[in-house]
This record gives structure tokens, C-alpha cells and sequence, in this order.
């Protein structure tokens, strides 16, 4: 007779909902590779009366987490309810219950993924996230495991669907930064407060999680250095193109002497880069290994079936361990304390956009700052001439950010430097 795992389910909203779905329409063939049945025992819901997208058999609803954790009949936990504090707590129960977890919860994994993985470990178990970072994308599993031969050098993502779909907005259909968020909310690719991703946290969240398994090091929030896209200019966006760049939120890690390098920001990068190519609410992970070279993946970054499939994929993989009984798979305990490079000690070129008095000798007072920190200058144009007022648009070489800082604090002093209008790192490969 063939085994049955039984599943609790905590959370039935738009991933969880992807969850059943997936589990019924390709009941055969997850099934199959999972090499035994699967039955969805509880489900953690907040209103059992509540209309849903999936027809559930009211008998599996509870509000009481504590019936599915502490349920010795149940051997796994998928977590889907967000957030961080009552998440926590339930990942940890069940942990101390010797549940095999999977979580959707990328805040939670950025922000006490060691510890809970700590204890997943002290009980024979394991925590699976792939669906935490990329939606449908395959991220985690491939840098587990497929690109476990390299050293990863670099990685660079386009890892937030609500900034990437503005962007793409903002440069395809030349709409301003407010319509082209108003309409990213209206189609549910933003929340109606989009603070987390217009901020860059929810990026710098997911850079957390892919950086601790690329470079085998403890990444904390805090080391992540964080710059949203509130702001950014259709002028920007513009001249970036009028240039050969595109402008886009990226999500880099780096591995420079033994240390790493982490940041968040609005970035100009090549028009040819595949990442530039990255459009609307999609997703994309850009990776350098010393093997495999240069791999990128992409795909959906969000959506109730996209999640909901890297969420069934780790119930596949779970339950085959399971039945080999693999008590754990390759774990992130031994992860190494690596050095945190500030963003000052990087090096890259940069975009700037200005505005100066029309008057004789501002393209030289600027040319002055610049060379005494031995900063050098790419190109540099006047855009426009308007009331005695000049746009002046620049890009640099490539130098070390406080050297660049320094002339900027020198351009702000001149007197014929009327506002310092945007700024934006320029990563030409």
C-alpha cells in the first residue's frame, strides 16, 4: 500500500491557494515523484467562512495553529502566512516537533533563517525556501546544489517584481513614476502600501537569503547597503536610454578578497546586458561562477502558481527524503563569517544629473572637482538651456565611491551649481 504524508498547511491566501491547486491538478504527477501520496490533514486560516479561490472541504479549516503543529499524525509544515513574529514562532514549534518546514517567508528566512536552520538541524530536520526568493524561478536549489562545483564570484538580480514593473512602465510607455505605481497597484503587482519594495527592502530581504548560499557566509539585514526608486526621474530614464543604458533596481553580491560586498540601488546598466531585457513584473538572477561562467535565470517573480510550484517542488523533495530517510540535505549551518566591504570602499562609474547657471567656465569648475580627487569623466553633455539654467549630464570612469563622494561635496560647494538633481551607480558589465 503506498505511504500517505500528511501535510498541515498554515496560510490559505494566494500562494496557498496556488498550493491546492497544484496539488490537484497534477495530483499523478507530483505523486509520482514524490514517491508517495500526499493529504492536506489542516489548513491555518483566519476565517473559515471566508469566500476562497479554491474549494476546500470546510472539515480541514481550524484558527488554531497549535492543532496542525503539535499533530504527531502530521510530518510536514508549509508555512504561508508572513511575516515574522507569529511565523517564527510557529517555524520553531514545529521544528522542536521534528516537522520537516517549508516556507514562502523570505522575511523570516533573511531575519532568523540561521538560527531556525540551526535548529533544524540539532532535530534531524530541514528547512526548504525556495519559493522565498523568486516566486517560480528555481534560485535556492541550484545554488545548493546544480552550481555547487564553482565559486561564486558575483551575483546580480533583478529580485522585486512591483519596482521592476514601474521601471519597465516608466521607460516603455514613458509614464510617470506616480501613474506607472498606480497602475502596478491596480493590476496586484503592488501592494497598497508598497513601501517594502519602493524602498528596496524586500530586494535587500531576498539578497540576504541568495548571498548567505553563494559566497557560504552569515549575511545580516544590516550589511546590505539599501537605496529605493522613489524619485526617479522620466528624465533619468530618458538619457539613460539616450546613452545606451538602462535603468534598473538590482540586487548585488559581490566576493572581493575574501570579503563580500552587498547593495541594493537603482543602477544604469548596458542596454545589451540580459538583465536589461528583464521587462513588467518579472524576475531574474544573473549569476558569475569560475566554472560555469556567466548563468542567468529567469521567470515569473510572484503569483499564487509560480510560488505555489517552488512550494510543491520542495513538498517533492521533502518527501522523497522521507522515504530514503535523508534526515537532512545540504544544510547552511557551517555558513563562514565573512568580512562586510562598505559601499564606500567599491568601486564603480557613476551617472549624474545636474543643473548650473548657463555661464562660461561651470564645465571646467567641474572638471577641476573632479580630476583633484582623480576622478575622470567618461562623457559629459549640456541637455537643455532654458532661463539662463543649463542641464548638464555626466558619467564617470570607474573609481572608488569615496573619491567620487569627495568631488560631489566640491561640485555641491561651486557656486554655479544650482542643484544636484539625480545620481545613480553605473554597472557596465
Amino acid at each position: 500500500m503506498e505511504r500517505v504524508i500528511k501535510v498541515g498547511l498554515l496560510g490559505l491566501g494566494t500562494v496557498g491557494s496556488g498550493v491546492l491547486r497544484i496539488l490537484e491538478i497534477n495530483n499523478k504527477e507530483v505523486t509520482r515523484r514524490a514517491g508517495a501520496g500526499i493529504e492536506i490533514k489542516k489548513i491555518l486560516v483566519r476565517d473559515p467562512g471566508k469566500k476562497r479561490s479554491v474549494q476546500v472541504d470546510p472539515k480541514l479549516l481550524t484558527t488554531d495553529p497549535w492543532e496542525i503543529i503539535r499533530d504527531p499524525e502530521i510530518e510536514v509544515i508549509i508555512e504561508l502566512i508572513g511575516g515574522t513574529k507569529e511565523a517564527h514562532l510557529y517555524v520553531e514549534e514545529a521544528l522542536k516537533n521534528e516537522k520537516y518546514v517549508i516556507t514562502a517567508n523570505k522575511d523570516l528566512m533573511a531575519l532568523a533563517g540561521a538560527e531556525l536552520l540551526l535548529l533544524a538541524g540539532q532535530k534531524g530536520r530541514n528547512i526548504y525556501y525556495e519559493a522565498s526568493v523568486g516566486g517560480g524561478i528555481p534560485l535556492i536549489r541550484p545554488l545548493k546544489h546544480s552550481l555547487g562545483a564553482n565559486k561564486i564570484t558575483r551575483l546580480m538580480g533583478i529580485i522585486n517584481g512591483t519596482t521592476n514593473y514601474i521601471l519597465t512602465r516608466m521607460s516603455l510607455d514613458k509614464a510617470d513614476f506616480a501613474a506607472a505605481l498606480k497602475e502596478a497597484q491596480e493590476k496586484g503587482f503592488a501592494e497598497q502600501d508598497p513601501s517594502s519594495d519602493l524602498d528596496g527592502k524586500d530586494a535587500a530581504y531576498k539578497l540576504c537569503i541568495l548571498a548567505g548560499l553563494a559566497f557560504n557566509s552569515r549575511v545580516r539585514y544590516e550589511n546590505v547597503y539599501v537605496e529605493g526608486i522613489r524619485g526617479i526621474n522620466l528624465r533619468d530614464i530618458f538619457y539613460a536610454g539616450e546613452l545606451g543604458f538602462t535603468l534598473k533596481l538590482l540586487a548585488i553580491g559581490e566576493e572581493i578578497n575574501g570579503g563580500i560586498a552587498l547593495r541594493v540601488h537603482p543602477t544604469l546598466i548596458p542596454s545589451t546586458h540580459p538583465l536589461a531585457g528583464v521587462l513588467d513584473e518579472n524576475n531574474a538572477l544573473y549569476l558569475v561562477g569560475n566554472a560555469v561562467g556567466e548563468v542567468m535565470f529567469y521567470g515569473p517573480g510572484a503569483g499564487s502558481m509560480p510560488t505555489g510550484s517552488s512550494v510543491v517542488a520542495d513538498l517533492i523533495d521533502v518527501i522523497r527524503n522521507i522515504n530514503h530517510q535523508v534526515e537532512n540535505g545540504i544544510m547552511e549551518t557551517d555558513f563562514l563569517e565573512k568580512r562586510i566591504i562598505p559601499i564606500e570602499m567599491l568601486s564603480s562609474a557613476f551617472y549624474l544629473r545636474l543643473e548650473a547657471v548657463d555661464q562660461p567656465g561651470v564645465f571646467a569648475g567641474l572638471a577641476n572637482a573632479f580630476a583633484d580627487e582623480a576622478v575622470s569623466l567618461d562623457r559629459i553633455i549640456q541637455k537643455r538651456s532654458v532661463q539662463g539654467k543649463a542641464e548638464i549630464v555626466l558619467i564617470t570612469h570607474v573609481v572608488e565611491e569615496r573619491s567620487f563622494n569627495r568631488a560631489l561635496e566640491k561640485i555641491k560647494a561651486f557656486p554655479a551649481i544650482e542643484r544636484i538633481n539625480s545620481l545613480f551607480r553605473v554597472v557596465e558589465s
